[in-house]
């Protein structure tokens, strides 16, 4: 078990939940609103994405990505920044017998056009998903191929951020070790993304068979999406991990009552103190992920 416990808090995502939760940030300003109160709450790091603020939907906008940055900067309160370069890799396969008329949800871009508000703004962590995977139930693919991973990672190297490996699969486990392997991180976290359709099921075989293939001694968290955040949190907590809440993977705090990003915080942070773990300090945080505090 793991008594010294990482809480990242993912703020908003970029799925379709703000037609579901009034709760879920959508404005730099509400979502930098969000980080604070998260921060407030006990996380150690928040994961940002940001939105379209007139539709909600997911954006790759640098500026909304620095409004964000300077918002949380000039709030006073620390917190470990982690931002995502997930975004630019969906391909929405055309219907029936014509998958290459694309659809309008797909976002397609090169491995260093995803990572364009990671150069801007050096944020202390960025996160790499390291792996193809099919999104969901319908047409939507997440693409990330060996090629553009490798290009990535070398350039979130070059840059001196920290990479957080976004493993949704065991085939993306494999391929993460082969890129440490050959040279392309330097000392990443990882982190295990459960229950997706069609990737890891969220579960304690799978949990604890991704954990067993781990390279030794790395820093990882895990979490699964809706009613299996709390127990893949405890869950990653007893196989010696760090965890992750929030409203880009669940928007309930209890069945019909709608959560917000400090009630996640402070409900992983009470499930772990019952089971007499605590919650390290952006500060402590920094130490164990070996992270250099940015201004």
């Amino acid at each position: 078990m793991n008594h010294d416990v990482i809480i990242t808090c993912a703020l908003t995502g970029a799925g379709d939940t703000t037609g579901k939760s009034h709760l879920v940030p959508i404005t730099p300003k509400q979502i930098a609103a969000a980080a604070v109160e998260a921060a407030n709450a006990g996380a150690t790091v928040v994961h940002c994405h940001v939105r379209d603020p007139e539709t909600g939907k997911f954006s790759r906008d640098v500026e909304l990505y620095r409004e964000v940055m300077d918002r949380i900067r000039d709030s006073g309160v620390d917190m470990i920044v982690n931002l995502t370069a997930g975004m630019g890799g969906d391909l929405e396969i055309g219907p029936g017998e014509r998958p290459t008329d694309f659809g309008p949800n797909t976002d397609l871009v090169g491995p260093l056009a995803r990572l364009a508000h990671v150069e801007a703004l050096l944020p202390e962590i960025c996160t790499l998903d390291c792996g193809t995977l099919n999104f969901g139930d319908g047409d939507t693919i997440y693409v990330s191929t060996p090629a553009q991973l490798r290009a990535g990672a070398k350039r979130i190297q070059e840059l001196g951020v920290k990479a957080e490996l976004e493993i949704f699969d065991t085939g993306h486990l494999w391929f993460a070790k082969q890129m440490m392997k050959e040279g392309l991180l330097d000392n990443p976290l990882f982190q295990l993304c459960l229950g997706i359709p069609w990737g890891a099921p969220a579960d304690t075989t799978t949990m604890k068979a991704m954990v067993d293939n781990l390279p030794a001694d790395v820093v990882w968290a895990g979490f699964g999406i809706g009613r299996m955040q709390m127990p893949m949190a405890a869950q990653a907590v007893l196989l010696g991990g760090n965890v992750r809440v929030g409203l880009e993977d669940n928007i309930w705090l209890d069945k019909g009552v709608l959560a917000s990003n400090g009630a996640l915080v402070e409900r992983a942070s009470e499930i772990l103190s019952r089971m007499g773990a605590r919650v390290m300090t952006p500060a402590e945080g920094r130490v164990k992920m070996g992270l250099t505090k940015r201004g």
